[in-house]
């Protein structure tokens, strides 16, 4: 199971991750700017004024409910939206720092790889100087 998950993540083209990473942010930080300025949008009370002035027309009275139904679903979708975009702009921000700590990770990792190459080294002269000397 783990191997199957290292073959995954070695598949992974890490280094346009990490580049794509702030631009992802920032359309998503753009998104939650754009949907958030937008209000969520009022009912029409134009309409309701001129069809409680006509006369009682069942076919009106019903088309009139319809639309008033429409704008009650359509305001519930626009709020959906929002909290969409609002979840988007926070998994944008998460993976960002995600990103940033996996870089930071892969550095240490290169410094303690070098480190360790380096002791070996050391390690396997000290050991040949110490047989010749015997």
């Amino acid at each position: 199971m783990a191997a199957a998950w290292l073959k995954v993540l070695k598949s992974v083209p890490w280094g346009e991750v990490i580049q794509a990473a702030p631009q992802v942010a920032n359309s998503a930080r753009r998104l939650w700017d754009t949907v958030g300025r937008k209000g969520a949008p009022m009912p029409n009370t134009d309409l309701d004024e001129a069809v409680a002035h006509m006369p009682l027309d069942d076919g009106l009275a019903m088309l009139a409910a319809q639309v008033e139904q429409q704008e009650v679903a359509l305001a519930q979708l626009h709020g959906q939206v929002r909290e969409a975009s609002k979840v988007i702009t926070e998994l944008a921000d998460q993976n960002a720092q995600l990103i940033a700590k996996l870089q930071a990770a892969r550095e240490r990792l290169t410094v303690i790889g070098v480190v360790a190459a380096f002791s070996g080294v050391v390690a396997l002269i000290s050991l040949a100087l110490v047989l010749a000397r015997t």
